[in-house]
């Protein structure tokens, strides 16, 4: 058995990096199939639009209020988030969410495969202009 086989964590109270999309991310567990994180957007706040080469990732709205674009070859779509929600990003899809509450928009995220590193987004052109 590997020895992170049962890695726990608790998530930080700062973020640990920024992602390239300008949000805020709190690493939680991963294995050699997926990762987990947690972002947020700030209030009024909208990210860069970007394109991830290679992973999918599903997303689950824990708080806040806002908006997700996604565009696949002819498919755009605008997907109101709230909590509760939860969505697919397919790879290789153009993506830009908005914080539009009264407080940060905060997502729990799985990433699949694991996030390879700082190469893997893309900015793209998105449908808002972004503040982040």
């Amino acid at each position: 058995m590997p020895s992170n086989a049962f890695d726990t964590r608790t998530v930080s109270a700062a973020p640990a990096v920024t992602a390239p999309d300008g949000s805020a991310v709190r690493i939680l567990c991963a294995t050699g199939r997926g990762s987990m994180i947690r972002f947020t957007l700030g209030a009024g706040a909208v990210s860069q639009a970007m394109r991830h080469k290679t992973v999918e990732e599903i997303w689950y709205v824990v708080a806040g209020r806002g908006r997700l674009w996604r565009k696949a070859g002819d498919v755009e779509d605008i997907t109101e988030l709230a909590p509760g929600v939860s969505l697919v990003v397919p790879p290789a899809a153009a993506f830009q969410f908005r914080s539009d509450g009264r407080g940060p928009l905060a997502i729990i995220a799985v990433t699949m495969p694991p996030w390879p590193g700082a190469d893997e987004a893309e900015l793209v052109p998105g449908t808002w202009a972004p503040t982040v």
